[in-house]
């Protein structure tokens, strides 16, 4: 058989650029790749850097689904269905709303695909297609299976040296996938990481996992086999890392150079409301503590939350400069489907704007408890635009030296100059721009 398995494009935000959609291959898709039998070609197409080769005498089509894509996702599904071509899905969003998706695939995998894949394209062959694929939830870590890492493209991508040790969280914030019935948490035999971070030969890796430090146990016993690596990592964790101060002193020893970190909110009412256990009393200590470590902060942060006023964005913008928060990520609350905050704003009539194309978070589809739409839209755009002013940013800038060659690459030219950069790009091959941004953050 013939296998086309397709990256939608991705609906960027506004201050997003072509930056964002080229810095890491579909992991997702080259998963596949491994767990596809060797008698079947398989062709992986991400429609952020390519055309869709809609003529291409495919025998099946794979679709990967997060939420903002879905609606091209179902373009392009019926696009090739209208040719004959059975078009199947997976992903985060089918996974989470197996219900709303099952209309527009001729067969959906719901949860993990590595148990399911291969039948999937035995039923394919045989003109046999069940509508649903669904796996059981003893899903184990050993069995997730590695991207097939040797076929990616580097060229196409700013970093492909991207890397999990485990699928899902044990949180379950309201707000996040991780509170659907269908996500849970798994850890990766440690062996299993070791042999994707060697088989990447580089010194430079990004732990793309939702939390790092699930489980502190683990992730020290990681830690313990990342000594002597000479690595520099970053990598996504809690504000629970404050009451871990030894991993975190152990995440230096190993070459830890940032994090991202789940802040979301000040206001701690909002963050009880949608179940995030975070202390805003604590979070400058906790920015205290990873800045005298060496450690930069990328702080995520969620706006409209019940309790959430038009004075929040001043009091964000005010702690994110005294704290000097080196990057911000910022999201307008979104309640996606299948989340218990989904549930909750469905049964008290909340959601207002229904076009999953908008679901990015930066669009306001539902109606806020405390602030208005548009003073929540325009307080979300303006915040970007002052964080990533030029007073700002130099307000910003860290004590630290050695952590102002990279301060001043991602706030400039990544956020500030973004579109600039990202025009440089078509020029050059965007593997450059990764390994120019490292060598330039670390050796310089």
């Amino acid at each position: 058989m013939k296998i086309l398995l397709i990256q939608p494009k991705m609906n960027k935000r506004s201050m997003d650029t072509d930056l964002k959609t080229r810095m890491s291959p579909p992991l997702g898709l080259f998963t596949l790749l491994g767990l596809t039998p060797p008698e079947h070609e398989v062709r992986i197409i991400n429609e952020n850097i390519e055309r869709i080769p809609w003529k291409y005498p495919a025998d099946l089509v794979g679709i990967t689904v997060t939420l903002d894509v879905f609606p091209r996702a179902c373009a392009i599904a019926e696009r090739l269905q209208s040719r004959g071509i059975p078009v199947v899905a997976g992903g985060i969003h089918i996974s989470c709303s197996p219900g709303t998706c099952l209309p527009h695939f001729d067969a959906i995998c719901v949860g993990p695909a590595e148990r399911v894949w291969t039948s999937m394209i035995t039923d394919a062959a045989a003109n046999k297609l069940k509508k649903v694929y669904q796996d059981a939830k003893d899903f184990r870590g050993e069995e997730i299976a590695p991207p097939q890492y040797s076929q990616i493209n580097p060229r196409k991508y700013a970093y492909t040296n991207v890397v999990t040790t485990s699928r899902g969280c044990p949180c379950r914030c309201d707000f996040c996938y991780n509170s659907c019935e269908f996500r849970f948490y798994v850890r990766r035999p440690i062996p299993d990481v070791l042999r994707d971070i060697r088989s990447l030969r580089t010194r430079h890796i990004y732990f793309v996992d939702d939390n790092f430090i699930g489980d502190p146990a683990y992730t020290r016993a990681l830690l313990e086999q990342l000594e002597g690596l000479h690595l520099k990592w970053n990598a996504a964790v809690t504000t629970k890392i404050l009451n871990h101060l030894d991993l975190l002193d152990y995440m230096v020893k190993t070459g830890c150079q940032s994090l991202f970190i789940g802040f979301e909110s000040g206001n701690n009412s909002a963050l009880a409301g949608v179940h995030k256990d975070n202390r805003s009393e604590q979070y400058d200590q906790l920015a205290e503590e990873l800045h005298r470590r060496g450690i930069m902060v990328n702080a995520s942060l969620v706006f409209g939350l019940d309790g959430d006023g038009p004075e929040t964005f001043e009091n964000t913008l005010r702690w994110l400069v005294k704290n000097k928060i080196e990057t911000m990520t910022a999201h307008i609350l979104t309640p996606y489907p299948g989340t218990k905050l989904y549930e909750r704003m469905e049964q008290e009539g909340r959601i207002l704007d229904r076009d999953l194309a908008h679901y990015n978070t930066a669009h306001v589809v539902f109606q806020p408890q405390t602030i208005s739409r548009e003073e929540l839209q325009k307080g979300y755009l303006r915040i970007y635009r002052r964080v990533y002013s030029f007073r700002n940013i130099f307000r910003r800038v860290p004590k630290n030296p050695k952590q102002r060659v990279p301060y001043f690459l991602f706030n400039f030219f990544y956020r500030k100059f973004g579109r600039v950069s990202a025009a440089i790009c078509k020029l050059i091959p965007m593997h450059w721009l990764g390994r120019t941004a490292e060598w330039l953050s670390y050796r310089v």
